[in-house]
């Protein structure tokens, strides 16, 4: 492999303590990738606050390695096909996520992706959770300003961060999947630019389920209804002591 790049990821870009948020990394990755559709697998536990190598592979694809080179993550060209169920509508996913978010129900971390205890701009502050009378997550969604670049769209990788979080929520509320799930892997496209400060709505659903893995969907959309990204994610429970 060659070495093309090298990233340290900063500390507040965590899900779990210490572990570096996994749809940002497969973000990172993905404006590596030249295709629109691409599928990042994760190899082992990516550190925060740790100097990271971004790498060319044999197969035309990028990995992220460590210091001795052992390779974290990798991403390569992949095909996504998806049979997405409508989305709530703007005012029924915006009263979900006050609702929850008023009820204490949601436990409150400082996750990159859906932590409340993320100040505005240092984390997405994407609260999804089960919609009432439907096997989806959904949650109103406006993007801070400070994720924005100079014209006003999110990052490459604030965008695939976008759809990491809700698709574990559908794991956990829906399927029964256990806490310590991880991203095992993240296949999406962005199909038109996300704007900060401007209303979405994200849902999730799950797709399937086999032993301790479980596959989801996730679609973010406009207030109007306009698909922005979507995204198939493999979730993996931890092995029961």
């Amino acid at each position: 492999m060659i070495q093309v790049d090298e990233i340290t990821l900063p500390e507040h870009i965590h899900g779990y303590p210490d572990v570096a948020f996994g749809g940002f990394v497969a973000g990172v990755l993905a404006t590596h990738c030249p295709v629109p559709t691409a599928r990042v697998d994760f190899r082992a536990k990516v550190p925060v606050g740790t100097p990271l190598s971004l790498t060319r592979t044999a197969v035309n694809g990028t990995a992220l390695t460590d210091a001795q080179g052992k390779v974290l993550a990798e991403i390569s060209p992949a095909t996504l096909s998806l049979d997405i169920p409508p989305a709530p509508s703007w005012t029924e996913a915006e009263a979900l996520t006050a609702r929850v978010l008023a009820s204490g129900d949601r436990p409150v971390t400082d996750c990159y992706g859906c932590g409340a205890a993320c100040a505005p701009g240092r984390g997405l502050r994407l609260f999804p959770w089960a919609l009432p009378g439907r096997d989806l997550a959904a949650a109103a969604w406006v993007p801070d300003p400070a994720l924005g670049a100079a014209d006003g769209t999110l990052s490459t990788e604030n965008a695939w961060a976008a759809l990491d979080c809700p698709g574990g929520i559908a794991g956990f509320l829906l399927s029964g999947m256990r806490r310590g799930a991880v991203t095992a892997a993240l296949t999406a496209t962005l199909l038109r630019p996300i704007r900060a400060g401007e209303p979405h709505i994200a849902h999730a659903w799950p797709i399937a389920q086999d032993g301790r893995k479980y596959t989801v969907g996730v679609a973010l959309s406009s207030a109007a209804g306009e698909l922005c990204a979507i995204s198939e994610a493999l979730w993996i429970e931890p092995r029961e002591q």
